[in-house]
């Protein structure tokens, strides 16, 4: 079955807020910890070996990346591959410049439709983790999970990591966080979860797309 999410490409990066591209299409944001996995990821979900890359020092990329998705002529939608969070070395200027970076473009951006977020399987919900739901609960928008790595687990460790990630969703929704909060196990080396990731994120785009044409219809008529 042919994915949107293969005809992606990369479309440009930017590294300041006022330099985000003026596109009108969907956005969907990919975030993790540094070392989650998220590049892996991304090109995984693209059926591409290279599209999306990981600094050879963990925590040095600071720039937002974008990729188009769909046809060249007229992308449908825009791939944001946001900076990784929590690494230990990273000086605290550049610790800062990021937190200002991902926390203003998750809360103002209003192109973007969702948050797929990334959690190593074996450490899910960490502080950092939390505080990325934090940032983007004001929102309303869904933040789906995908709990990386989980061919590092036996069955029993990834049924209690998804088990203790949805628990803790819970307790966002007995809080009052109106967002849906979706997870579910994902492994890039086996694929396991590739498809179900793919339908939910092309269900984001789809909904849009729809939302626009029957805006248009109404235009017109």
């Amino acid at each position: 079955m042919p994915f949107l999410l293969h005809q992606a490409r990369f479309f440009t990066t930017v590294n300041h807020l006022h330099d985000l591209p003026p596109t009108a299409q969907p956005e969907i944001a990919f975030a993790g910890r540094s070392n989650a996995g998220k590049s892996t990821a991304i090109n995984v979900l693209c059926n591409q070996k290279r599209l999306a890359f990981a600094s050879k020092t963990p925590g040095r990329t600071q720039h937002i990346n974008y990729f188009s998705v769909g046809p060249a002529d007229e992308p449908v939608a825009h791939l944001v591959d946001l900076p990784g969070y929590g690494y230990a070395e990273v000086p605290g200027a550049a610790k800062a410049h990021w937190e200002a970076l991902l926390s203003s473009y998750l809360q103002s951006r209003a192109q973007l439709r969702g948050m797929i977020l990334m959690m190593d399987s074996r450490r899910p919900l960490t502080e950092l983790d939390r505080r990325m739901i934090e940032w983007f609960a004001p929102t309303g928008k869904p933040i789906h999970t995908l709990l990386t790595k989980c061919d590092k687990l036996t069955r029993q460790e990834s049924t209690n990591a998804l088990r203790t990630t949805k628990k803790g969703f819970a307790d966002y929704r007995a809080a009052g966080y109106q967002g849906e909060l979706t997870a579910q196990l994902f492994s890039a080396l086996k694929r396991t979860g590739l498809e179900e990731a793919h339908e939910l994120i092309e269900s984001w785009i789809a909904q849009d797309v729809a939302d626009d044409s029957a805006g248009d219809s109404t235009s017109e008529a």
